[in-house]
């Protein structure tokens, strides 16, 4: 068997967005909460496999978080992967609208859990449905090419219930309950089985920064 440990981790408050909805917008990331990066950094694996998406609040998350570990914020060492299957769900033309506009524009459909029901797709964009199908494919790929590594991933809210929903065979109306905090860390492992299906375990779910030292 060949565990590959995924952690997870949500990018860091997105606080200048005027309540508006972001999905791929390229917005930045508030990374000011510099005990809460500290204590993540400590918590962390050594040498891990390190992934992004394109959108820069993951990368400055993840910039505050070698900055929280090394005495330099750009450290050569860590050279993460940069992976757009990874990305926060596309909402299309609703991205820069508020709820309330949302829902104006799509009378008698309420929304529920975050924006719209998972098989919503928005004008120009993706339902949560085509979030985890992406997801996935890319977690089985990503799983086999550092089969039993440690891979920490600063991704997004929407890619970590597909993540979850993934695991736990979810449909994916039922992973949208799950609440993914920002600099919260969600622990999956990858159980690889030769001539058998991937397994899953669960260790742990939007879990807030351990103490200095503390383990998952």
């Amino acid at each position: 068997m060949i565990t590959t440990r995924w952690w997870w981790l949500r990018h860091a408050p997105v606080t200048n967005h005027g309540g508006r909805v972001y999905g791929q917008n390229d917005v930045d990331a508030d990374c000011s909460a510099a005990a809460s990066f500290a204590v993540l950094a400590s918590n962390l694996p050594e040498l891990p496999v390190w992934l992004v998406t394109p959108l820069r609040r993951t990368r400055q998350t993840l910039a505050a978080l070698v900055a929280a570990r090394t005495p330099a914020a750009s450290d050569p060492a860590i050279e993460p992967i940069v992976e757009p299957a990874l990305m926060e769900q596309n909402f299309g033309l609703w991205q820069g609208l508020t709820h309330a506009e949302i829902r104006a524009r799509q009378p008698g459909r309420a929304s529920r859990f975050w924006i719209a029901p998972a098989q919503e797709r928005p004008p120009g964009g993706e339902s949560f449905v085509d979030l985890s199908a992406r997801t996935a494919a890319a977690i089985g790929r990503l799983s086999q090419a550092y089969g039993g590594r440690d891979i920490v991933a600063v991704a997004h809210g929407g890619t970590i219930r597909a993540a979850l929903g993934l695991a736990l065979a979810l449909e994916p109306e039922v992973a949208l309950r799950f609440t993914i905090d920002n600099l919260s860390l969600t622990r999956i492992d990858h159980l690889a089985v030769a001539g058998e299906a991937p397994l899953w375990r669960v260790l742990g779910v939007n879990l807030p920064p351990l103490s200095a030292g503390g383990s998952v």
